[in-house]
């Protein structure tokens, strides 16, 4: 519509626009007539459950918030790794994780009553190395990527392999022992 259609339109209607202000008792009456149909007690209802739900609502949304910010701080904690430093870092830290499962598997397969007490030394310093290292991860959290802290974790995994290795050396030498045993008293 244009302008003019408007102007026209508010000048044919001007006089029968409802200008007047209802009664004094005009309230009244429309709460009277609400109350006698029963809509007035369904709003009081309707308020109650207003006056009871806000506080509900804000605890809500208070117990979402913390949620929220504990899973965003347990997220923040797993990621400061040696993997977290660079992709060159991560292939590292992959290399030496892939090797120490090796080693640990070699070690599992050649368990037996002679060699227990030495797979059990090992394990227990294993555990203390790698105590060693999550201690090295919180390190690195801390000092913001730190070449000192990066490189003990590097020695940290070096020094796990090398316990590995030294105690897969130890289990074959039990092992030769133990058949040079059995072929002497075979002979004699």
């Amino acid at each position: 519509m244009s302008k003019n259609t408007l102007d026209q339109l508010f000048k044919r209607l001007e006089n029968d626009f409802d200008v007047e202000e209802p009664s004094a008792n005009h309230n009244q009456r429309f709460l009277d007539k609400l109350n006698k149909n029963g809509a007035l007690q369904l709003v009081k209802v309707d308020k109650q459950r207003r006056r009871l739900l806000k506080p509900l609502i804000g605890v809500a949304a208070s117990f979402a918030l913390l949620i929220t910010l504990f899973i965003g701080s347990q997220q923040n904690q797993n990621v400061n790794d040696l993997a977290s430093v660079s992709p060159k870092m991560a292939e590292t830290q992959d290399f030496f994780t892939s090797t120490i499962i090796e080693e640990l598997s070699k070690i599992e397969k050649e368990t037996s009553p002679e060699t227990k007490a030495l797979i059990d030394d090992t394990m227990i310093r294993m555990k203390a190395l790698e105590t060693e290292y999550e201690s090295l991860k919180n390190d690195l959290s801390e000092s913001g990527d730190d070449k000192r802290v990066i490189y003990a974790m590097i020695s940290n995994f070096q020094n796990r392999i090398d316990l590995l290795q030294n105690a897969l050396q130890q289990i074959n030498t039990i092992k030769q022992f133990k058949n040079f045993n059995n072929e002497t008293n075979t002979t004699i």
